[in-house]
Formats: structure tokens, C-alpha cells, sequence
């Protein structure tokens, strides 16, 4: 079993304390005007690695996709400066930027292409991806998001890498893990996106019984909902017996969030002042630290298929 980064492939007991939804590296398209979610600096994107590593990290999961302006080589060069490891993700998120290219597709073409970005380096760098990723609006996926779960699936059943889902604010989870399992994709190999922003209990409840990892991905952002709210529906999860299932991170993918930029948090939060909090509401150190370590290990271990 390995770990594919962005440097190579590791084993997961290497990973380290990981972080498992962010945008390292990121050039959107042009549409996108809001100069705070451009994140294109190398140096500063090194640098918020650092801080992180400097506080106990040791790894990164960067969800940008070619539709939103990913660049595998920029991620090596940034893994590689700042000693943190780093997995890309290949895959589409939302149509919302992703139908410009995943209409001109079909279902096989995009499993071929993921399938390839996962074996043989993503857009010609020779970087390999070392998750796939689907994402679905809201309420629900359109045609071609639809599209791309199932070359996911097919993707995943090629290469054995996991699959990490974009949900809009948190619906159409069940859905998405109903496609998935369907297809054939162990519940296990399925992280599910921004849970925490559909803060229902039972909802919750109800994903985690199908045994799929779920994240609580938007961890800072008070405007969603408070860290002790999201730190409340995680100690009610890992009473029921869920606590191998939950991934914790940000998805800090504005300027504005991130300290390189003279922002905040920064991804040193998750070290510095998270664990405090959660430690407050009762979940100690040896299982908030398995969380960010031993739950990533286990989700994103794969045997490469070929």
C-alpha cells in the first residue's frame, strides 16, 4: 500500500499529521474575478506549508482541479520547498466550472484521462494524482456532473485511488455515496466533502452508517457555522462509533484565510489552537491528533493497480 504525492510515492505511515481538503496552488478561471481566491504565488504558498510543518504538519491534500486552474508542477516545486507532502487531485468540481470542459467529454474520456493523470502524471508533467475527484451542485448533480461520478468509478476501479467528493453545502451526500456504491466503490475508499456545512445530526448519522469517510472541511469559517458547533456533531459521531470516519481541515482556499498572505488562520490553526478547542468539548489530543493522522492513512492507502 502507498500514498501517491506529488514527489513520488510513499508509505502512509509517512504522511504525518495531514489535512485532508485544501487549495494549495490555484489559477482561476478568468471569470473568476475575486482576486482573493487566486492563489498563485509560489513562494507564499511554500511559505504557508512551512508554518504548517513548523507546527507539527506533515502533509496536504490540494483538491484543485484542471477546470479551477490546477498546476502539478507548481505543487512539486511548492512540496518539495517547504518539506510538507502534498496529494493532488485529478477530477472535475462543480459544473458550475467544470461543464466547459466535461460537456466535450464522454463518460469513458474522462475516466481515461483521470485514469491516466492517476498512473502516468497530470497534463504532461509526469506528477502523478493521487486522488480522484467528483463533485455535484446543489441539491443534486446536472448531466455531466452525473457523468463524472461514474468515470470516477470507473477511474477508481482502473487504479484503486480513492475518490473525494464535492458536496453544495453538504446535499445530495447520500446520493452521491448511493452512485458511488453502486458503481461498485467501497464505501471506505469514499470521502464526502463539506459536511459540515449541513450541520444535521441525524443527516449525518444516517451518512455515517454507510461507513464512508466524512468531512469537516470548513473549520475556522464562524460565517457557516462555529468550531464548537462542528467540534459538537464530531463528539456525537465518535459516540456513536464513527471517530475513524471523520477528516478535519479548512478548505482555506482564499488569501484571506491564509497567514503567508497576511490573512487567517492558516493551516497552523488545525496545530496551534484546534486541538485546544476540541479538548474543550472533551476529545482529547490522542484522538483529535488520530483524526489528522491514522483516518488519512487508512483513506488515502491504495494499492496501485498497475
Amino acid at each position: 500500500m502507498i500514498v501517491r504525492t506529488v514527489l513520488g510515492d510513499i508509505a502512509p505511515e509517512e504522511l504525518g499529521l495531514t489535512l485532508g481538503h485544501e487549495h494549495v496552488f490555484a489559477r482561476p478561471p478568468e471569470d473568476v474575478t475575486d482576486p482573493d481566491l487566486r492563489l498563485d504565488d509560489e513562494e507564499k504558498s511554500a511559505a504557508e506549508l512551512i508554518s504548517f510543518r513548523e507546527a507539527g504538519g506533515g502533509a496536504v491534500v490540494d483538491m484543485t482541479t484542471r477546470d479551477y486552474g490546477n498546476d502539478a508542477a507548481a505543487l512539486a516545486r511548492i512540496s518539495k520547498a517547504a518539506g510538507v507532502h502534498v496529494i493532488a487531485a485529478t477530477g472535475f468540481n462543480k459544473g458550475k466550472f467544470a461543464d466547459r470542459l466535461s460537456a466535450e467529454m464522454t463518460t469513458a474520456g474522462i475516466a481515461a484521462w483521470m485514469t491516466s493523470e492517476v498512473r502516468e502524471g497530470i497534463a504532461g508533467t509526469g506528477v502523478r494524482a493521487g486522488l480522484i475527484k467528483a463533485s455535484s451542485s446543489l441539491d443534486g448533480p446536472n448531466a455531466n456532473e452525473r457523468r463524472v461520478f461514474e468515470a470516477a468509478a470507473e477511474a477508481h476501479a482502473a487504479t484503486g485511488a480513492p475518490i473525494s467528493t464535492h458536496t453544495e453545502k453538504g446535499t445530495w451526500a447520500d446520493g452521491q455515496i448511493a452512485l458511488l456504491t453502486g458503481l461498485g466503490v467501497p464505501a471506505g475508499r469514499i470521502l464526502v466533502g463539506h459536511l459540515d456545512l449541513k450541520p444535521d445530526l441525524a443527516y449525518l448519522r444516517e451518512l455515517a452508517a454507510s461507513g464512508v469517510f466524512m468531512g469537516f472541511d470548513q473549520f475556522s469559517k464562524a460565517k457557516y457555522l462555529a468550531d464548537s458547533a462542528r467540534i459538537e456533531l464530531i463528539a456525537r459521531l465518535i459516540a456513536d462509533g464513527h471517530g475513524g470516519q471523520i477528516m478535519v481541515s479548512g478548505d482555506l482556499a482564499r488569501r484571506s484565510y491564509l497567514t503567508a498572505w497576511e490573512g487567517g488562520p492558516g493551516y497552523r490553526y488545525f496545530l496551534s489552537e484546534l486541538p485546544r478547542k476540541f479538548a474543550e468539548q472533551g476529545i482529547g489530543p490522542d484522538v483529535y491528533r488520530s483524526m489528522l493522522r491514522d483516518n488519512p492513512r487508512r483513506l488515502f492507502a491504495f494499492d496501485p493497480l498497475s
